[in-house]
This record gives C-alpha cells, structure tokens and sequence, in this order.
C-alpha cells in the first residue's frame, strides 16, 4: 500500500509485483484495477485479499491519513 493514494483509483486497493509484472487490485472485490499479473499468481492474490480483507481495509483508512500501516501476514 502506498500512504494516501486514494486519488488515482478512488477505492481502497493493494500494488502487487511479481517478477516484471505489476498490478492493482481493489480490496472490495479483487476486481484487477491496473496493469497486468500472471494468472496463476492472481489466484493466489485474490485468496490472500479475500482471507485478509478486514486488516487490508484497515490498514488502507490508515495508509490514506498518512498513518503507519500495520504488518500483514502473507498466504501460507
């Protein structure tokens, strides 16, 4: 997550990166927002933001107030 940046896609979503590939997904549904991502690796990432929605939403009210972001855990 990147600190207030609620201006480009307008609803709370997450940067990944895998390899040369970069995407934006949106926490609220997963819906790809930007960009481009392995598809097999989009499944994993749409996992991990259903499992951790609660913490993904909010760390992204404290990411967009400028706030400190709190760890979270990765897909095990």
């Amino acid at each position: 997550m990147y600190y207030t940046d609620n201006k480009q896609h307008h609803v709370p979503h997450i940067h990944v990166e895998y390899g040369g590939d970069k995407a934006v997904f949106s926490i609220a549904d997963g819906k790809l927002l930007a960009g481009k991502f392995p598809n097999s690796k989009t499944r994993l990432v749409l996992a991990w933001i259903e499992i951790r929605r609660e913490e993904l939403n909010a760390d992204w009210k404290l990411a967009v107030k400028g706030e400190e972001v709190f760890k979270i855990d990765p897909l095990k």
